[in-house]
């Protein structure tokens, strides 16, 4: 009885149907497995490229931010050069002539009376040497406020360092004032004017400077 019982199953075995959807089984097992494995492989190298790419857009970002101030730089040094010179061209005077002469026709025409008018020359810069102005002035209110606005506005380029009160008398008024411009210091140099008080080497007193007319 044992044998006959065995004998179908040997037939089964014997039959090629059997071992073909065996093998489509483990094939299809195998097949499962790799398609996990490769799923689980794929997740992890995608989160890396993710993390790494996210890194590398951080850091385009960063340097991005870091050249915006730089973009353009090259057009504006150069207009800043072309500011410059169109600044030394109409605003700083030619020559220490020319600044004696319109500090005369401001005070004609302001109707103020210039008096002890000293002009001395600071120490040489890389590109202006400083010319100071010191001088008494005295009139009337109006006429001193006259001057000291057409001095500030004027196209030549003053500065009003100071004004000191030093009398007054019914209408007028007496004040000292302090201006400063500036000239090329190769103009400044031929001008002949004397150093301003602090900047002379030896520490000596300053002597007189040129007297305005």
């Amino acid at each position: 009885m044992s044998n006959r019982r065995n004998i179908p199953w040997r037939e089964r075995l014997a039959d090629p149907l059997i071992w073909y959807v065996a093998g489509l089984v483990a094939m299809l097992l195998l097949v499962g497995e790799l398609t996990v494995r490769v799923g689980l492989d794929w997740a992890v190298m995608s989160s890396h490229f993710s993390n790494a790419l996210a890194g590398k857009q951080v850091e385009l970002k960063a340097l991005d931010l870091e050249t915006v101030p730089l973009r353009g730089l090259d057009m504006r040094v150069e207009e800043s050069r072309s500011q410059m010179r169109a600044f030394y061209m109409n605003r700083i005077p030619s020559s220490y002539s020319v600044i004696a002469f319109r500090i005369g026709e401001l005070q004609v025409n302001s109707g103020v009376r210039l008096s002890r008018v000293q002009y001395t020359q600071g120490k040489p810069g890389g590109d202006l040497t400083e010319i100071t102005l010191d001088a008494g002035i005295s009139g009337e209110y109006p006429q001193i406020m006259r001057f000291v606005n057409s001095l500030e506005r004027d196209q030549n380029y003053f500065v009003i360092r100071s004004m000191q009160l030093t009398g007054q008398q019914g209408g007028q008024v007496n004040l000292r004032i302090l201006a400063s411009t500036w000239l090329l210091p190769a103009d400044a140099h031929a001008s002949g004017l004397p150093l301003t008080s602090g900047t002379r080497e030896t520490g000596a007193a300053l002597s007189s400077g040129k007297e305005g007319e």
